[in-house]
């Protein structure tokens, strides 16, 4: 994982295990969590690997997978389909945490956030 990255939640299919970065993202509501924590695990169960969603430097949400070497039932391409549904589904979701991040992360203004999303 990239330096510059921060690590929002993930799934390790191999040690089933779930984190959740309740230091930085304490503030973020139960149910989005809750939310969070049924798409890594979903992930993990149908694709294996780990999975973890984290905030670029600019706010922006990516997903990321990988697997070990010797893990003959990670399907890379399944993994990647499964990413690309999860983004189109959970698009707003995305959306939301990534406002949420610039404003109460990185502390950005507020306003001038809401007319970049106005077009202006």
């Amino acid at each position: 994982m990239d330096e510059n990255k921060i690590v929002l939640c993930g799934a390790n299919a191999y040690e089933k295990k779930y984190y959740f970065n309740e230091e930085q993202f304490k503030m973020i509501p139960e149910s989005i969590k809750e939310e969070l924590h049924i798409i890594c695990v979903l992930f993990t169960e149908e694709v294996g690997g780990v999975f973890t969603i984290a905030f670029e430097e600019d706010g922006n949400v990516v997903m990321e997978t990988n697997a070990d070497d010797d893990d003959i039932y990670y399907d890379e391409v399944s993994s990647g389909l499964l990413i690309a549904e999860i983004r189109r589904s959970r698009q707003e979701l995305f959306e939301s945490l990534s406002l949420y991040y610039r404003v109460f992360i990185k502390k950005e203004d507020v306003s001038e956030l809401l007319d970049e999303e106005d077009g202006e």
